[in-house]
């Protein structure tokens, strides 16, 4: 299975993780193991590309955190989505939207490049 290139990872990574808060708060692992599960393996963000990620978006005021004891006991940090992290969210659909249009009519006109 081919893996994505670490700079389209990096560039999807503000959407993908604000898609992910948008449909409940989440810990650190668990929006690893759900992206690994949604992209079926083809991404799979270590500590050091997902933790600078989360803090660069509670920076922007995107996402919140917070410590609560999960189910095993364990003092875990939760992030949620902001308020003004859901309009970044419907900011980066519609410029993800544009781009996916963009490659796709080029594809259609020039599949040799596929």
């Amino acid at each position: 299975m081919k893996k994505l290139s670490k700079e389209l990872i990096g560039a999807s990574s503000i959407p993908i993780i604000l898609s992910v808060l948008s449909k409940k708060e989440s810990y650190g692992y668990e929006i690893i193991q759900n992206v690994k599960e949604i992209s079926n393996g083809k991404i799979e963000y270590g500590d050091g590309t997902l933790y600078p990620v989360l803090h660069k978006l509670e920076k922007k005021s995107f996402i919140e955190s917070y410590w609560k004891i999960g189910e095993s006991g364990r003092k875990r940090k939760y992030y949620k989505i902001s308020d003004k992290g859901r309009k970044e969210l419907l900011t980066e659909k519609e410029s993800w939207t544009i781009i996916n249009q963009i490659i796709s009519k080029l594809w259609k006109i020039e599949p040799s490049l596929i």
